[in-house]
């Protein structure tokens, strides 16, 4: 029998192509419906932040496409931007725990955008949007935290070939053209995790970038550009480069339309790094028996060894966060604001936040050891063992992440996440319930953004 000598991209493209959208899962629908909702919102509650008003003045790029929650219209690339770097810019995304990687905030900005303008029918949107998740976080699983390990930020290095791949579906791509926009999205990934060291605002942007490229890469590959074949398993390709090897488990693309992992996507309870949520919960528990910080002698927290380097170390950094972006990736500080305040919410990653003396004292004594049975990536857990003045040792775990596939947000919660983000960004409650409708209904006729803007 003679070998398959197709490329992992052509093997994923004739499956990608084969995908009807009439035929997607009655639950993949729905989790694309929510991601809607929520990236929406998500646009809207960061419009006023600072990043966002300084991305949009940095943009040059006029045309006719929504820029959620802004007067201003900008060219489809320049949408797609704007809207995934507010969509991930409070950390309130939504997370795929096998990547990880935040799926929505990268494709669905990107498929919105490129159907507004050149193809704004809401059936191939939701077709578009499916596939790119769906290429997305499989693609996260092929070397798992390897991307993470090696430097770079794996929402952003697979964020380009999900929206690459959601976008030419949306626009009716062959797979041969398929092939070609992931080749050159190849080209386009990038987005290094060095904003960790001082809280800069970089990870913001990395979704906001991955969406334009995908965008471009679609583009130029419709109008004919050719991209490598091996863009994946080359020598020189997209995991020897951004993972430091070209060997994985490319097998985690086969099945893609017979099985989705769409379905699992987790929505965030709080806006902050993900794998620290587990560990919110576990304060809030110890909290609720009574505990006064005060009574506290020490918290020692099993982790997850991947964790370590992004939210734990340096520890001195960790307890005692510079500023109010680095604070949203410093489980120590996260966990003792949930044991303090009860719960961490939007208002709880403001510089001034970040200077509150009982959260720091109490941040200042937590630690972690590293728990060698800890199932992450595949799941985020959560354990605090809290040793008290009087003795006695109080231990909470957190089993799953709250949100995920064990106990999934439902659509009111998705709902009410939306009317809490979208009053934050100040919009009144009529213009909410109002956005709200328009969104329910967006994938069933004709792509119109235009309400969403202002």
């Amino acid at each position: 029998m003679k070998a398959d000598t197709k490329s992992v991209a052509e093997r994923l493209a004739a499956r990608i192509v084969a995908v009807e959208a009439g035929k997607l899962p009655a639950a993949v629908r729905a989790k694309c419906e929510d991601l809607l909702v929520d990236v929406a919102g998500l646009c809207v509650t960061a419009r006023n932040e600072d990043y966002i008003k300084a991305a949009l003045a940095g943009c040059d790029d006029d045309g006719p496409c929504t820029a959620i929650g802004h007067a201003r219209t900008l060219s489809a690339a320049g949408a797609a931007f704007i809207n995934g770097t507010a969509a991930h810019g409070e950390d309130f995304d939504d997370t795929f725990e096998g990547g990880p990687v935040h799926a929505g905030a990268v494709v669905v900005p990107a498929v919105l955008a490129a159907c507004e303008r050149h193809k704004p029918d809401g059936a191939s949107a939701l077709l578009g949007i499916a596939i790119g998740i769906e290429v997305m976080c499989r693609l996260s699983t092929v070397v798992p935290k390897a991307v993470h390990k090696a430097g770079f930020h794996p929402t952003a290095i697979f964020g380009v070939m999900g929206a690459a791949a959601g976008v030419s579906v949306a626009l009716g791509l062959n797979a041969k053209q398929i092939v070609d926009a992931l080749g050159i999205a190849g080209s386009f990934a990038s987005g290094i995790i060095e904003y960790l060291a001082e809280g800069a605002w970089t990870k913001r942007l990395h979704p906001g970038w991955a969406a334009q490229s995908g965008i471009r890469a679609a583009l130029l590959a419709r109008a004919g550009f050719l991209g490598p074949r091996t863009v994946f398993e080359g020598v020189h390709g997209l995991f020897h480069g951004f993972a430091h090897q070209a060997h994985g488990d490319y097998g985690a693309l086969d099945d893609i339309g017979a099985r989705w992992v769409t379905e699992t996507l987790a929505f965030k309870p709080y806006p902050c790094g993900t794998m620290a949520h587990p560990y919110i919960d576990c304060a809030k528990k110890l909290a609720a028996r009574g505990l006064k910080p005060a009574d506290v002698k020490e918290m020692v927290c099993e982790v997850g060894e991947g964790t370590v380097h992004r939210l734990w170390e340096p520890l001195a950094d960790k307890q005692r966060p510079p500023n109010g972006y680095a604070a949203k990736f410093a489980t120590p500080f996260i966990l003792a604001t949930g044991f303090v305040k009860g719960g961490v919410g939007l208002g709880d990653f403001t510089d001034a936040a970040v200077r509150d003396p009982e959260v720091l004292a109490l941040a200042a004594k937590v630690r972690y050891v590293v728990d060698p049975d800890n199932p992450y990536p595949r799941a985020f857990t959560g354990h605090i063992r809290a040793f008290m003045t009087d003795g006695q040792v109080l231990e909470e775990r957190q089993p799953h992440f709250r949100g995920g596939t064990n106990e999934p947000l439902t659509r009111a919660d998705i709902e009410e996440k939306f009317a809490l983000n979208v009053r934050h960004g100040g919009w009144d409650a009529a213009r909410g319930v109002a956005a709200l409708g328009l969104l329910s209904g967006l994938y069933d006729g004709k792509i119109d953004l235009a309400p969403l803007r202002g």
